[in-house]
């Protein structure tokens, strides 16, 4: 079972980022509007959902209508390019670095709206689109050897995996890793630990669940709270957090249980390994 890490209920909470020169954690609560540490919380005008590090004070993120570049320390933002800005009943979702400096980020509807959504990838300037039709974007992660990235519109129940070429953009025809089909959970937000196992928050199911790259299941972790959202590892350790979220859930649903919306960690028998660094 995971232990609270940070008690603050997030309202949609998402996007746990670990920082490998700070060693501190980022994640965002989307509904907020805001990016959150155990140390300081920052506030923006529209939602916020993922980020990757550019170095010890830049977190590149992903908004309802941008990429920015956002210094931690100073507060300053830095436009880096327009992410469906003309598309205002969208907002960014899931999204992370991958081995070879580039930045996936999905897209989804506000409202999840069917085949709203699209999966991008920002690399040296440039910004492309990869996927669409897709509901809900989430599970973006790779494998460490930087020729696999891995997402999944959660309504499919399937992780999907797609080869990468040199310079990390996909190439022939993806297939599915992980199948959810028969036994029903929605997979949300994943990461790949050193092994190339894919940790996967479980919506609705209260878990974190680990699968190898052969799709079969290892383990799973409880999690005190049902609306599991997305895991990070504290870089090359064992350490592993997960963020969650109050959506959907009724009012004495919530009274019920505090834990929903909290950001938990625990320990676990596996390694992570470092979030990639993101190349402008």
């Amino acid at each position: 079972m995971m232990q609270v890490y940070d008690a603050t209920p997030c309202a949609h909470g998402e996007g746990p980022l670990w920082h490998p020169v700070r060693n501190e954690l980022f994640w965002f609560d989307i509904d907020s509007h805001r990016l959150m540490s155990k140390a300081r919380v920052w506030q923006f005008d529209e939602p916020v959902s993922a980020a990757g590090w550019v170095d010890a004070d830049r977190l590149l993120i992903a908004s309802a209508s941008e990429l920015f570049v956002f210094d931690l320390q100073s507060g300053a933002a830095r436009h880096i390019a327009p992410l469906e800005a003309d598309k205002p009943e969208n907002r960014s979702n899931d999204g992370r670095a991958d081995p070879q400096g580039g930045f996936w980020i999905g897209t989804m509807g506000r409202d999840a709206q069917p085949n709203a959504g699209a999966i991008y990838r920002y690399y040296r300037g440039d910004l492309r689109v990869l996927m669409t039709d897709i509901t809900i974007t989430n599970s973006i992660c790779f494998a460490p050897d930087g020729r696999t990235a891995y997402y999944c519109d959660t309504l499919s129940k399937q992780i999907m995996a797609t080869a990468l070429d040199a310079d990390g953009w996909p190439t022939g025809l993806a297939r599915v890793a992980v199948d959810m089909t028969a036994t029903g959970e929605h997979p949300d937000g994943s990461v790949v630990d050193a092994d190339g196992n894919i940790w996967n928050a479980q919506w609705g199911d209260a878990r974190l669940a680990c699968y190898a790259p052969t799709g079969a299941l290892i383990t799973t972790v409880p999690v005190p709270a049902p609306h599991v959202s997305c895991p990070a590892f504290a870089g090359a350790t064992g350490q592993l957090f997960a963020t969650t979220s109050r959506q959907g859930l009724t009012d004495a649903a919530l009274s019920a249980n505090p834990a929903h919306g909290q950001t938990f960690v625990t320990q676990v028998p596996f390694q992570g390994q470092p979030e990639h660094q993101v190349i402008l």
